[in-house]
């Protein structure tokens, strides 16, 4: 089955509001969960940069990683199905426990 059909775009979208104000929203497409949740640790980062702008290397814990998640105001992730040709969503807590399990992969190698 060739993968440049319509339908198939990329296999997860992460969604993000971080504040109320729905004007905050945006997306990103990935092409693996993997991908996805590299990305959100990025959104991360990238947020701790914008806070400490003299830093020159950004450290930081898990904890304060699923605080940042939890302190926004929405973030999901759309699984594409290929079977129904539709978008599962995932919430937080989801994300937050494939993540972990990333992390602990990644520290085992």
């Amino acid at each position: 089955e060739p993968k440049d059909k319509e339908w198939y775009q990329r296999r997860v979208r992460v969604l993000v509001q971080p504040s109320h104000k729905p004007t905050s929203r945006t997306y990103c497409d990935f092409e693996t969960l993997t991908e996805a949740l590299e990305g959100v640790c990025k959104i991360y980062e990238e947020h701790l940069k914008e806070l400490n702008p003299s830093s020159l290397s950004i450290t930081y814990d898990i904890s304060q990683l699923f605080d940042f998640i939890d302190d926004l105001s929405d973030m999901a992730c759309l699984i594409f199905n290929r079977d129904q040709r539709t978008y599962e969503p995932k919430d937080k807590e989801w994300i937050k426990e494939k993540i972990y399990a990333l992390l602990r992969k990644q520290a085992g190698k």
